[in-house]
């Protein structure tokens, strides 16, 4: 009874962060899929005794309103709490967007208030509007490349997606509250035609251009990825190949030159001697061999002991535009920054790598041999028809490695099958993960609670947020989250600490999480190390310009703030 108290307790508390993250609220069907999203379970109902989501929340009635409407829909909303009004109150503040009406991107200024004690949501970032939702660079590539073989009707793109990705495309769970919605957001790479039959999805002709190496016959890309000097070795005919699978003493005897054939005819005795002394030459002649590598040769362009390089290091109290990619906790999560053009890079280099190695001949000629396939080792994997640049963190056993996608975050545990080496070429695009950690803030239990992380998510989740650069302490960034799409902002460390999950302590303490396990401290090299490192601004309009003297202005402002 006790345990079941205890879980209902902690489920009240999630159950509360989702609906109060929710502005119009949540069906029945979407809480449950909102748990599922975010704790990665489904709710306990067996456990604590129910049978519905509904008999659930009937029994919170300090936490979940029922609403019911006219058309037998029911609605899940919050009822705050004396800690959490004050955050219910910023959501439900929440701004429409308007059409026609100037952005806030139009007027960047260069100051900036910084978080204090005494403004829990201090007046900022009023050139930036972050509260577009916005797709995974992986689901752009997927819609980009469903619609690079011919256009399609709008009312077929879900079965479409379906027959080619095996699963439905649920643009909800990325923040989007129609399909017109997710349209505008790709509105540079998909066009919309209207036509008798309905709108028609047109993939537009510049990106078309950069996919159509897709629907080349397979023939010929193959030929192309291949040195000149190599397509032979790669179409030795099919009983060459398996001289290594056929028993020796069969391959020797395919091997014996056409004037020994005529030692059928010598008398037995003679025979077998003169077998013996060949199979003696010829096991001498394997010894030999034995000691040169049996493995395939490697391709001169594959990356043997090379690393990928960091991006560099972000200018102190700048502003910039930022994407959650992966959460462990307020204390580490990985971050994309917001730009067109490392979008696209990102984007080109999965359409390219998924061209070259979707392709037979290509895929086996960057196959890995065992030696090569050892922590720290830099290569590519599939999963799910993408290939990805990771770093084998380390070799489970003869089957499975756990790898480190260095452009995304997280680690992962693939098949040692799936694995090739990467293609030289494929290095000059830095690392896009950027390691990180919530600045000024600590949990107040010592450890983050499932709760604590469960709110997080839901603040970050798909969403473009500005983010404030702190500082770097052993590699990761400490920076402030700022979600600006309400009409006060809302700082996540101040949000965090109104709950009772966090204390804002005024300093970074180092990342418990990070100092355990930082798999970019490891395997990605800091762009720092050649030469001095040039601290990078990001691009115009998704930061506010910080000069000299507004940086010292900012600066004197945090500085001198009491917490």
């Amino acid at each position: 009874a006790s345990k079941q108290a205890q879980l209902m307790e902690v489920l009240k508390k999630e159950v509360r962060a989702m609906l109060i993250a929710a502005k119009a609220g949540l069906t029945p069907e979407q809480l449950e899929e909102q748990y599922m999203a975010m704790v990665c379970k489904p709710l306990p109902l067996r456990d604590l005794g129910f049978q519905s989501t509904l008999e659930l929340v009937t029994q919170m009635p300090e936490v979940v309103r029922i609403c019911s409407f006219k058309n037998g829909t029911l609605i899940l909303k919050a009822i705050a709490d004396d800690s959490t009004k004050g955050i219910a109150k910023l959501v439900a503040n929440q701004k429409v967007k308007v059409r026609g009406k100037a952005s806030k991107k139009t007027a960047p200024k260069a100051s900036a208030t910084f978080p204090t004690k005494n403004s829990r949501n201090p007046q900022s970032f009023q050139t930036l509007s972050a509260g577009t939702p916005v797709l995974p660079a992986v689901v752009k590539a997927e819609l980009q490349d469903l619609l690079s073989s011919s256009p399609l009707l709008l009312g077929d793109l879900d079965k479409a997606f379906l027959r080619r990705f095996g699963r439905a495309f649920q643009y909800r769970q990325y923040g989007f509250l129609s399909m017109l919605e997710v349209l505008r957001s790709m509105s540079d790479s998909i066009a919309v035609e209207q036509t008798k039959a309905g709108s028609l999805l047109v993939l537009r002709k510049s990106l078309a251009n950069n996919i159509k190496q897709e629907e080349v016959p397979r023939g010929e890309p193959e030929e192309q990825e291949v040195p000149q000097g190599e397509p032979e070795e790669k179409e030795i005919p099919q009983g060459e190949p398996e001289e290594e699978e056929v028993p020796r003493g069969e391959a020797e005897e395919e091997e014996v030159p056409q004037g020994e054939a005529q030692e059928e005819e010598m008398p037995q005795d003679e025979a077998e001697e003169e077998e013996m002394l060949q199979d003696e030459a010829e096991e001498e002649e394997h010894q030999g061999f034995e000691q040169l590598p049996a493995a395939p040769e490697i391709p001169p362009d594959a990356v043997r002991d090379k690393s990928l390089c960091g991006l560099p290091p972000l200018k102190r109290r700048c502003l910039v535009g930022v994407i959650v990619e992966f959460i462990v906790s307020p204390s580490q999560f990985y971050i994309h920054i917001c730009s067109t053009e490392a979008s696209y890079k990102l984007q080109d280099l999965m359409f390219e790598m998924r061209h070259v190695y979707s392709h037979k001949v290509a895929s086996d000629k960057y196959i890995m041999p065992d030696s090569a396939v050892r922590p720290g080792q830099l290569c590519c994997v599939m999963v799910s028809k993408w290939w990805y640049r990771v770093i084998i963190h380390r070799v489970i056993n003869d089957q499975e490695v756990e790898v480190f996608c260095a452009d995304y975050g997280h680690l992962q545990i693939v098949q040692k099958s799936w694995l090739r080496f990467l293609k030289w070429h494929y290095l000059k695009l830095p690392a896009q993960a950027i390691p990180c950690s919530l600045a000024w803030v600590k949990p107040v239990e010592g450890t983050w609670s499932s709760a604590a992380i469960l709110l997080f998510k839901h603040l970050c989740r798909f969403k473009e947020l500005v983010g404030i650069v702190d500082e770097y302490v052993n590699g990761v960034l400490y920076l402030f989250l700022c979600d600006t799409s309400t009409k006060e902002d809302i700082y996540f460390h101040s949000v965090l600490r109104d709950m009772g999950y966090a204390d804002v302590c005024g300093e970074n303490i180092p990342s418990q999480e990070f100092e355990e396990l930082n798999p970019s401290a490891l395997y990605v090299e800091a762009s720092g190390k050649q030469g001095s490192a040039e601290v990078v601004e990001p691009a115009v309009g998704l930061q506010q310009e910080s000069r000299d003297a507004d940086s010292e202005t900012a600066t004197s402002k945090l500085d001198g703030a009491e917490l």
